[in-house]
């Protein structure tokens, strides 16, 4: 029985008519544009998704403008490819081929309709042979991101967050950000998931906690982690796992990035935040990798923007090597 929740099966029409995103104004730190998801060639491809499920239909997400930002972070003196980066030891992107594929056309009013579409850019993505790195827009863009590696294997769910997104729904809306990984739980193909960051308040239960344990989840708040270190999460991570690493940046102290919407003191830092992408890396498969909930207008330095950009080349970097690049 089809399920009237969830994104409706992609017809071969409406797959042809998502090979086309919308072009940005500047792309990630200069990269190629790809003006066609169905001639896409590359190791690593940027998709920005600036509206998912709304609250309140008709208005926008808090992160809309993250992409943007984010993709004009970079200078062009910290991008060059022929640089060495010494977050890496290796040049900018270590030899991956990168494009920006642009973004996901959104509609403030049809949070079913953008769950579909980004789901389909992530399935014309994974069917060029690309790992797809998706800008948000708000947390509840990961939930059809998920959705697009429907029939690509099993997967191992790492999320760093400040909060563990288990509610059933909130004001009656089952796909927005404080739904992600019980959405994600209840995905067939998600077999293992690991939280990295919890702390303070949020909009969690304390039944939702008992749903996330009864599940089989492996969580490590911050404390934890400030306390013992990130390597009894990194241990749950099963060697070869193919994973996909989707990153609140609330779940990053804020600090290093003031721009969200709740910021949770006692987060992650940006040598934790390497450790967690390379240390998966190391231990296994990246096959996809998101950043949401940076909102641009509350960091007006940009300082946030920046640091998330570094993350994501680094993402890269960990795909490049992964590749052979």
């Amino acid at each position: 029985m089809t399920n009237p929740d969830e994104p409706a099966p992609q017809t071969a029409e409406s797959r042809e008519r998502m090979t086309a995103l919308l072009k940005p104004a500047r792309t990630f730190c200069a990269v190629p544009f790809c003006d066609d998801l169905a001639r896409l060639q590359a190791d690593a491809a940027v998709i920005g998704a600036p509206h998912g499920t709304p609250y309140k239909p008709g208005e926008a997400s808090h992160a809309a403008h993250a992409p943007k930002a984010v993709r004009e972070a970079l200078s062009w003196f910290s991008v060059g490819p022929e640089q060495i980066d010494f977050d890496t030891g290796e040049p900018v992107f270590a030899g991956a081929r990168v494009v920006d594929c642009g973004d996901v056309p959104g509609d403030l009013r049809d949070g079913a309709a953008n769950r579909a579409r980004i789901a389909a850019a992530t399935r014309a993505v994974l069917a060029r042979g690309a790992v797809p790195l998706l800008l948000g827009g708000d947390d509840s863009v990961p939930i059809p991101f998920l959705q697009g590696f429907e029939g690509e294997g099993k997967l191992t769910v790492v999320q760093v967050d400040a909060h563990i997104d288990w509610r059933e729904e909130r004001e009656g809306e089952r796909f927005g950000y404080s739904s992600t990984m019980r959405r994600a739980s209840e995905m067939g193909w998600v077999e293992r998931i690991v939280q990295i960051g919890a702390r303070g308040p949020g909009s969690a239960r304390a039944t939702d906690v008992a749903d996330l344990r009864r599940w089989g989840v492996h969580l490590f708040p911050a404390r934890d982690v400030h306390a013992r270190g990130l390597g009894p999460a990194l241990a749950e991570v099963p060697e070869g796992a193919r994973v996909l690493l989707t990153i609140d940046v609330d779940g990053i102290d804020p600090s290093l990035v003031p721009g969200v919407i709740l910021p949770a003191f006692g987060g992650l830092g940006y040598q934790a935040m390497l450790d967690v992408i390379h240390g998966v890396a190391a231990r296994a498969r990246l096959v996809g990798v998101d950043f949401v909930e940076y909102v641009p207008e509350r960091d007006p330095a940009g300082s946030g923007a920046q640091a998330i950009a570094r993350l994501v080349c680094n993402a890269i970097t960990a795909i490049a090597r992964q590749r052979g690049g």
